[in-house]
């Protein structure tokens, strides 16, 4: 190395000392060498020279004793300058210049461990404390979820319990009550509804149903009969000025609702005809129902939808709809709807509502009274009386008025066919749309009103002659409409009437609706009646009720559906179904007074006769 530690000796000068030693070493020796050749030489005088010059024999060894003094001397001051830290520091060490810094710090340092030492101490505090806290939280979810549980199997216990307890109830109670006075409060509220009411003997109801209701049976007949042969030449105009091309077609219509299942009693005797209308050729109707969807909301249980479509849409026999055949060449199977036309053509904005697949209700309307009017004025010239739309609301709704001023009025509801199914989709209400119907104009609501005319006429043949099932519908009926019209329009209608009457008619033999039992029967309807409403719930007679014989024909997603209730909207119109309930009890009181006010006039020889007849 070229530098040299501080107070180290030189190598030069090291070398020096060491032959210095070495050269009064070899000295000696040659002394030593030069007094052993003396004294054997000298002999007898050894003795008295060694006296004389021990001075200088001794004299060497004390100078190499000093020399060896000196030289540990020198070793130890060489060795404590080169460990001396002041010389040779520590690596990255300084030394502070004032001892009051250095304090200073370590003072500033100390009392910043003691800030940090209590900050670890207050944050372990607060950790000890939030364990403790989240233990106890453990512990109280644990006897709550303990507590919870046993209070849901409890819970549990008690719905199986009250769903056992009613389908009991109802399996028992599924028909009406049977005649005994015993047995017919079934109901809580029964009786204290029907204390102090007492309906008409079966002579005051058999002579008010001659005078007030079976008149208008043979008028019924002849009213039918003129209508039918009417429109049977308005829709053949309405073909003949329609485009087969373009336009929807018009099929034969269908009479369906009390005129046709003769127990209409409100004046005047009004005819409904569905008329059922499919698209031209390119296009289909696909209906989506709520039964087969798995998620429906109430408001829209028992309405559908229609989807307009092509025919062959799902097909992959004919090729014709993915290649392009070109100008000279013809499909022999599709000729027609090969022609496809965009989404977006006329004949869709006129079917479907806006931006939507689905047929829309207004726009049909729309398009059936443009055809009704063009019909007409083609044909109106052979006929001597005129033909007006009677609800500007309701365009199906349409007036025959003569020149002497009497009048027929008639509905033609637009209707779409529930695939092969006597089912229909309706397009309008002619008096207005049904409670908790939607605002929707693509949602359509689908009647059973051809199913119940079948039904009606099937169990005809299995009632005994002159059966009362009609007669305690229309004396109902006839309850209803002058009740309307006391106290205005309630949530009960005349369908309502005819369900209750249709399950009913399941529930009894058929020997109790003989002619004899028109009184019971009727007792037994409003009982039915004021239970439904007691309980909100009147389920639909098709819907979800396997008890309907197997050769009505009703489709398995309708037989095999959940039960409909017709009167789930009385659940949320708390008001509604308050003026209703209030108004069916209202028609109860009044139902003796106003059937004996209609039966005033009755001959002693006549009243007799009925007598005997209603015994008999």
């Amino acid at each position: 190395m070229s530098s040299q530690l501080p107070g180290a000796i030189p190598q030069h000068r090291a070398k020096s000392s060491r032959v210095t030693i070495q050269e009064k070493i070899g000295m000696k020796r040659s002394h030593k060498v030069r007094i052993s050749k003396d004294l054997p030489s000298q002999g007898s005088s050894h003795c008295s020279w060694f006296c004389q010059n021990k001075s200088s024999m001794l004299q060497p060894l004390k100078v190499f004793s000093m020399t060896a003094g000196i030289f540990r001397v020198c070793l130890v001051v060489v060795t404590a300058i080169i460990n001396h830290p002041i010389l040779f520091p520590w690596e990255n060490a300084t030394i502070p210049e004032n001892e009051e810094d250095i304090i200073h710090k370590m003072r500033v340092h100390q009392e910043k461990m003691q800030l940090e030492q209590l900050r670890l101490e207050e944050e372990v505090a607060r950790l000890e404390e939030e364990k403790e806290a989240l233990k106890q939280a453990t512990e109280d979810g644990q006897h709550q979820n303990e507590s919870r549980m046993a209070w849901d199997l409890w819970s549990t216990l008690c719905m199986i319990i009250f769903l056992m307890i009613e389908v009991w109830r109802q399996d028992y109670l599924d028909g009406i009550p049977p005649d005994s006075p015993g047995e017919e409060d079934d109901l809580p509220s029964s009786r204290t509804t029907f204390k102090g009411i007492n309906l008409p003997d079966k002579v005051t109801l058999s002579h008010f149903y001659e005078r007030c209701i079976r008149g208008t049976t043979g008028d019924a007949v002849r009213t039918r009969e003129f209508v039918e042969g009417f429109v049977d030449d308005l829709l053949e105009a309405l073909r003949s000025v329609c485009n087969r091309d373009s336009d929807m077609e018009v099929e034969d219509f269908i009479g369906v609702g009390s005129m046709y299942e003769n127990w209409r009693v409100d004046k005047p005797l009004l005819c409904d005809l569905f008329v059922p209308f499919i698209p031209p050729e390119p296009y289909c109707f696909r209906p989506e129902v709520w039964c087969t969807s798995k998620s429906v909301p109430l408001d829209l249980q028992g309405y559908g939808q229609i989807k307009v479509g092509w025919i062959n849409e799902d097909s992959v026999s004919c090729i014709c709809g993915k290649t392009k055949l070109g100008e000279d060449l013809l499909c022999l199977l599709h000729s027609k709807t090969n022609d496809k036309t965009s989404p977006g053509s006329k004949m869709e904005d006129l079917l479907c509502f806006k931006d939507s697949p689905f047929l829309d209700m207004d726009q049909v309307m729309k398009w059936f009274q443009t055809a009704l009017t063009r019909a007409w004025h083609r044909i109106s010239r052979k006929y001597e009386f005129d033909l007006a739309f009677g609800h500007l609301d309701t365009p199906g709704s349409l007036k025959i008025k003569f020149r002497s001023g009497k009048f027929i009025s008639f509905n033609l509801i637009p209707v779409v066919q529930c695939e092969d199914s006597d089912l229909y989709f309706v397009s309008h209400f002619p008096k207005g749309r049904p409670m908790g119907a939607p605002t929707s104009t693509t949602h359509w609501f689908l009647s059973f009103a051809v199913y119940e005319r079948h039904f009606l006429k099937m169990i005809t043949k299995v009632l005994p002659e002159n059966a009362c099932h009609l007669s305690c519908l229309q004396i109902a009926s006839f309850l209803l409409i002058k009740q309307n019209r006391l106290t205005g329009v309630s949530g009960l209608s005349n369908y309502h009437l005819k369900t209750a009457l249709l399950h009913l008619l399941l529930a009894r033999p058929a020997s109790d609706w003989g002619p004899g039992h028109l009184e019971s029967r009727l007792n037994d309807l409003l009982r039915f009646l004021e239970k439904s409403l007691v309980e909100k719930k009147l389920y639909h007679f098709f819907v979800g009720n396997q008890k309907v014989p197997d050769t009505m024909g009703i489709p398995e997603d309708f037989r095999w559906a959940e039960p409909l209730n017709l009167f789930c909207p009385f659940v949320l119109q708390r008001s509604l179904y308050q003026k209703t309930v209030d108004s069916f009890y209202e028609m109860l009181k009044n139902a003796s007074t106003l059937i004996s006010e209609y039966s005033l006039h009755i001959p002693a020889d006549h009243s007799s006769s009925l007598q005997k007849r209603t015994l008999a």
